[in-house]
């Protein structure tokens, strides 16, 4: 190593360790391509794609194309115009943010799956929209070299969650030196209930990446700090002598009252990460990659109400206290594989962990403002959760025939404990009031042939076989009473997989797919118990799997200009796992009003999927974009005959986008994209008619704009605007308003 590279890599990372010791305030980066960084991490990518082998119709976005049409604040938002995909991202920061796809909604979090470097991103501690969502935080935007996302369960490779998408990141891992500095702001201006304000966000970014000789060494930091919108809004009676509330109507057309809004979160969060490639040889490399994510959030609450005598604000409802919180998270990811080639066959082992090894949120019970000075309140803690995964696979190709399996092994970790506290912002845990414990555990073995019958005919079949276990589940509540020592329970199903293609000529290609997939309860679906005075939420530790048919018809053109692509698709899923609310029998006599997840009997989605990729379409105009329409409803469910034919919770009938690019000259790239959904219901009957307003859910239509300047190929700087057209809807919490973005990337 030369003196300079080795100066360059000190001062780098004691700036990533004193950063996260000091977090910086600054802001926002996308890195474009470097054709000299792709040549180990597309060698990687392509080894996985050979592996998996996948005949699952396909959508992608590399670094290029992120860093010229998408103001990427959080990884998330680089997959937000990709076909039928919508993120449920609340603001820059959201550590909630699920992904919902052609057929499953926002609150299916466990019928997706995302990895990053072949490790498990995706939260399958439980099937919703909260701590069950997709682990983002675990990639930085900067870091991205391509995303590859799959849809339908389609291949055996992956196991039934598959049943939406898969998402695959790609990091990079150069094979000579680089580095990268980025900083950004977003702001967003907000007005709702007469209420304005504005809402910044920073970021700041480095990388740096080298090979020395055998090794390979890439490693990032990443610094957010933002500041939300309201994220809820409190009701209630005002009661006398006071001003200030606002009439409006709830999600059922009743006449509420808004007192004030609730969940305003000033954040902080820090992503540290190191990879290392060694080759053992000339087909063998040993990999590890390592991530630490902290996250620091402070919510408060905003009262619209004043005394009429004082002129001061005033609290009278105990929700104001729910949304005051402190939130403090450190999570660890580990990924450790060895992989290579020879002899006509790609192998790789793979070995992961996500654990939160420090994962607090406090919560008053008092009242605000009293509560704002101290007192009494919750102290929830979920350290030890998180989960393993090993798998080994391989291919084997010869002639016209590719060969691929796998075995598996997975296990998740429920532990969720709840304690009493004489003071919520620095106070000790006291008693235990409440808690939640499990784990699941899976094994499987997959194998699948694709072999070319005829020149331009290509058969593929394929088997997983799982055995699945949950155990250890414990429920506990001191108030309501509740203390349960669940049974253990097991199962194991076979999902069979097969898919005809057949390429008319080099542009055409027709392929007809089926897939069977089995979604096996998670363990939070299982053992979750949440509580707030009542019931409300419980776990159903008698779930069955839910067991999803899937079939599609993908016909697609593709040239050296793009793509497009017309898919037909059917999916009935019986045994569905969604939640629903009801009564069920309170400890003593009586009913509670609770939510919970139950088997509904049948549900069908089917709909077509139109995708166009056109680079060139005139000379410096790129254009892509998707329709997408879906029938999505109940077909059967006796404990709610009312939500027979009604729409699937947040599956709304159309979903579109469309982004164009113009290159007016070399350096320059002008960006417009444009998102829509129909109307969108968060009730199984369809109860909730009115969408936009909080907890319901709503059509929304964004435009989003973004220009890119490179600027002697080292500067590059992006300016954009989303939500241009300040649309102002709810997907149950309100949606960000008009943003405006601006960021600079250095890079060496």
């Amino acid at each position: 190593m030369t003196i300079a590279k080795r100066t360059l890599w000190c001062a780098s990372l004691a700036a990533m360790a004193s950063a996260i010791a000091l977090p910086a305030h600054a802001a926002d980066d996308t890195t474009p391509g470097d054709d000299r960084r792709d040549d180990i991490l597309i060698t990687a990518q392509r080894q996985q794609q050979t592996i998996e082998n996948a005949p699952s119709t396909r959508a992608s976005i590399d670094a290029d194309t992120i860093a010229r049409t998408v103001n990427a604040m959080n990884v998330e938002d680089t997959i937000k115009y990709l076909p039928s995909l919508i993120v449920r991202k609340r603001h820059i920061g959201d550590t909630q943010a699920p992904l919902a796809t052609r057929t499953s909604g926002l609150g299916a979090s466990a019928r997706s799956l995302i990895y990053a470097d072949g490790a498990l991103l995706s939260a399958l501690i439980g099937n919703n929209n909260t701590s069950a969502s997709p682990r983002w935080s675990a990639v930085s935007p900067q870091e991205i070299a391509r995303i590859d996302v799959l849809y339908g369960p389609f291949s055996a490779a992956y196991p039934g969650n598959s049943i939406g998408a898969v998402v695959n990141i790609t990091t990079r891992l150069p094979d000579d030196l680089e580095a990268t500095a980025t900083a950004g702001v977003s702001v967003q201006t907000y007005d709702l209930y007469g209420r304005r304000d504005t809402y910044p966000a920073y970021q700041a970014g480095v990388t740096i990446g080298d090979r020395f000789g055998p090794l390979a060494l890439f490693a990032s930091y990443d610094h957010v700090t933002s500041r939300s919108q309201p994220i809820g809004y409190v009701t209630g009676a005002a009661g006398p002598g006071v001003v200030g509330a606002i009439p409006d109507r709830n999600r059922t057309g009743q006449p509420i009252t808004i007192l004030g809004s609730s969940g305003i979160e000033r954040q902080g969060q820090d992503r540290l990460k190191l990879k290392a490639a060694l080759d053992l040889g000339s087909d063998i490399r040993l990999t590890y990659v390592g991530g630490l994510f902290l996250n620091r959030t402070n919510a408060s609450a905003e009262s619209y109400l004043t005394a009429t005598a004082t002129g001061l604000p005033v609290y009278p409802s105990t929700s104001f206290a729910s949304g005051t919180y402190a939130s403090r998270q450190r999570h660890w990811s580990h990924a450790v594989s060895l992989g290579g080639s020879g002899g006509g066959i790609d192998w790789q082992v793979i070995g992961t962990r996500y654990r939160f090894a420090d994962d607090e949120q406090r919560v008053p019970t008092g009242s605000l403002p009293a509560a704002l000075s101290g007192g009494s309140g919750n102290i929830t803690r979920l350290d030890g959760m998180g989960w393993d995964t090993l798998d080994a696979k391989a291919a084997w190709s010869r002639g016209g025939n590719v060969l691929s399996a796998g075995a598996h092994w997975d296990r998740f970790v429920l532990a969720s404990n709840r304690y009493a506290t004489t003071d919520w912002i620095k106070g000790a845990d006291g008693v235990l009031n409440q808690q939640s414990l499990g784990k699941t555990r899976t094994a499987a073995l997959w194998a699948q042939d694709a072999l070319d019958l005829l020149p331009r005919l290509t058969l593929a079949l394929g088997g997983r076989y799982e055995w699945w276990r949950a155990y250890d589940g414990v429920n506990f509540s001191a108030s309501p009473i509740v203390s349960n020592i669940q049974s253990e329970r097991s199962t194991a199903r076979f999902s069979p997989k097969a898919s005809l293609a057949w390429k008319s000529t080099d542009k055409w290609k027709v392929q007809l797919s089926y897939g069977d997939a089995w979604r096996f309860p998670t363990v939070g679906e299982l053992y979750q118990l949440v509580t707030s005075g009542v019931l409300g939420a419980v776990p159903n530790p008698n779930l069955k799997p839910e067991h999803a048919r899937s079939t599609e018809l993908a016909i697609e053109r593709s040239d050296a200009k793009g793509s497009i692509r017309l898919s037909l698709f059917n999916e009935v899923v019986t045994d569905a796992l969604i939640s629903q609310t009801g009564t069920i029998p309170a400890v003593g006599g009586g009913t509670l009003t609770a939510s919970f997840v139950q088997n509904v009997d049948r549900t069908r989605a089917r709909g077509a999927e139109l995708a166009v990729v056109r680079n060139d379409l005139i000379p410096r105009l790129d254009l892509s974009g998707s329709v997408t329409y879906a029938d999505a409803t109940t077909r059967a469910d006796p404990a709610l005959p009312a939500a027979v034919g009604k729409l699937i919770p947040t599956v709304p009938r159309w979903k579109t986008n469309a982004v164009a690019t113009w290159r007016p000259v070399d350096g320059v790239s002008l960006s417009a994209a444009a998102r829509y959904s129909s109307r969108m219901y968060g009730q199984l009957d369809n109860s909730d008619a009115v969408g936009n307003t909080y907890q319901g859910f709503y059509k929304f239509f964004v435009v989003d704009l973004r220009a890119q300047f490179v600027v002697a190929k080292k500067y590059l700087l992006g300016l954009g605007v989303d939500n241009v057209n300040n649309d102002k809807y709810f997907l149950f919490h309100p949606f960000p308003q008009r943003s405006l973005h601006a960021d600079l990337t250095i890079k060496l």
